[in-house]
């Protein structure tokens, strides 16, 4: 016979299943660790949780403060908890988020994070995950796409937690956080980003006395000023918070081959690291590579024209899956009147046709291309049409040295971060095309500095993890790589205006009706 976990079978119905819930509830609503226990179907077969035996212990810990903590209901809760990554945050935010509107009937609580994005896509949706765990929630609760609350009517506005994205020119939205005499929670996700602003009209909700008032605040700890660093030693809100930094490679769920990973790439002290394995704030921070204003006006700027120019043309290789294959032209200072090329599933064969054509309709210059992985492949083709090329590995050493792009004492800790460089110099007077998609891609690359005070950028796949909406950074590889090489100016140089290809041919041995046959 199935039974729920008050031990009352699923068949019986009415007053004993709400009486022994109510109890139950009544009695953890000062424990959110056994409420999170009992409220979950840890270890059970055939749920999500059949190989987890309880939340880590650093939530655990977590969830004894905040205990002890109601004991005086006039001296508000705050916890700052700063971390690496995979640490199992949102699952405990979920966790104490229903804890505390569970437990005590008209909670309010508001829960926001850095961007809307993060909030709607990784917090908020961790929370549905726990509510659709929590045996009696749908019974007797309503989640929505920005709100939980109770379903009696009559408490619908009073007893609820809402999602609401912060908004630094709209901080009013935070103001009125009061629900005095009863519970009040308050969740900061991904703290480290949101404006001292938001801080400062949220903290007007601690005025209320006889108040069970619960602030939590976590994240990765991208920055080393603001509100968030503030509640950590040496910060001037530190005595007000109760704060705990975890490294990554103590918590048993992280994935520690690739926490190691990025300490042999970063190296254990570098900002990256402190930032996403430590939990330590960073020395100089995480930063965006590129100024949205810098892009802005590159994007709108009239183009340049200047004959003597040379053309370069860079092609980022992907064969097969999301990301595409990419060839972008760019003569000078203008990287948008020849439209780049985009390719999906193209072989490397099929890829080093199509640079072979584009050379001979604009007479490339230099073609400088991502020789990593398979574009190893199409360097070696060619270069078999007895077409000259660069080969350009991202991760071999700075070769541009930097002084030909205006970029004169920065050091790169690689070739990656010495092109990008080259790029961000020539991005004040270059013209792009007014592309939303490249800016998103452009204002995705962020950097730090290495223990050699080296820029180095943040890999690629880990950029692309955070997005974690599919992002691809195919097309500004694809320009990057425009600056891999220096090309000499000529009164030959290419580009003026597409040519006919020199040779013609009706026989092609890679068509789909001959790749089947």
């Amino acid at each position: 016979m199935v039974r729920n976990r008050l031990g009352v079978d699923t068949a019986i119905k009415g007053n004993l299943m709400d009486d022994k819930l109510f109890s139950w509830l009544a009695k953890v609503r000062g424990d959110p660790l056994a409420f999170t226990m009992g409220a979950f179907p840890w270890g059970e077969p055939g749920t999500v949780l059949e190989n987890s035996t309880g939340p880590e212990q650093w939530a655990c810990d977590l969830m004894n403060r905040v205990r002890d903590g109601l004991t005086d209901i006039n001296t508000a809760i705050q916890e700052a908890v700063a971390s690496g990554h995979g640490i199992a945050k949102s699952a405990t935010v979920a966790q104490l988020t229903m804890w505390a509107f569970c437990t005590l009937p008209d909670t309010r609580g508001v829960i926001t994070a850095n961007t809307e994005t993060q909030l709607k896509t990784k917090t908020w949706a961790e929370l549905g995950k726990w509510f659709n765990l929590c045996f009696f929630a749908r019974e007797h609760f309503t989640l929505t796409a920005t709100g939980l609350f109770s379903k009696d009517p009559s408490r619908e506005r009073t007893w609820r937690i809402d999602m609401i994205p912060w908004s630094e020119k709209n901080p009013a939205a935070f103001a009125g956080l009061h629900n005095k005499g009863k519970r009040l929670l308050l969740i900061f996700d991904e703290a480290s980003e949101i404006p001292d602003i938001i801080w400062e009209t949220a903290e007007g909700a601690l005025t209320d006395a006889d108040t069970e008032i619960i602030w939590l605040a976590f994240g990765n700890p991208t920055r080393n000023i603001g509100r968030f660093r503030d509640c950590f030693p040496g910060g001037k809100f530190a005595n007000q918070w109760h704060h705990l930094q975890i490294d990554s490679r103590t918590v048993r769920i992280t994935n520690k081959k690739r926490l190691q990973g990025w300490i042999d790439a970063y190296g254990l002290d570098s900002d990256f690291v402190r930032v996403r394995v430590l939990g330590e704030f960073p020395r100089k921070g995480l930063m965006e590579f590129f100024s949205a204003v810098a892009i802005d006006e590159a994007m709108s700027r009239e183009v340049y024209i200047d004959r003597y120019e040379p053309l370069a043309l860079g092609v980022d290789v992907a064969r097969f899956g999301m990301n595409a294959s990419v060839i972008f032209p760019r003569k000078g200072r203008d990287a948008r009147t020849i439209e780049r090329f985009r390719y999906n599933g193209y072989s490397t064969t099929q890829l080093a046709n199509e640079v072979t054509n584009i050379n001979s309709q604009f007479h490339a210059d230099g073609i400088m291309i991502d020789g990593g992985g398979v574009g190893g492949g199409v360097v070696d083709q060619v270069r078999a049409k007895r077409l000259f090329c660069y080969e350009v590995q991202f991760g071999g050493k700075d070769v541009i040295h930097n002084t030909i792009w205006g970029n004169t004492g920065e050091k790169y800790a690689n070739n990656r971060a010495a092109m990008y460089g080259a790029c961000r110099a020539w991005l004040e007077t270059g013209a792009l095309p007014p592309d939303p998609d490249l800016k998103r891609q452009m204002m995705a690359i962020r950097y730090t500095y290495n223990a050699k005070d080296e820029i180095i950028l943040e890999r690629k796949e880990d950029l692309v993890d955070e997005d974690g909406q599919g992002i691809s950074l195919d097309d500004i590889d694809a320009l990057v790589l425009t600056f891999s090489h220096p090309l000499a100016r000529s009164a030959y140089a290419g580009g003026d205006l597409p040519q006919p290809n020199l040779v013609t041919s009706e026989w092609d041995p890679y068509s789909p009706e001959r790749m089947q046959a």
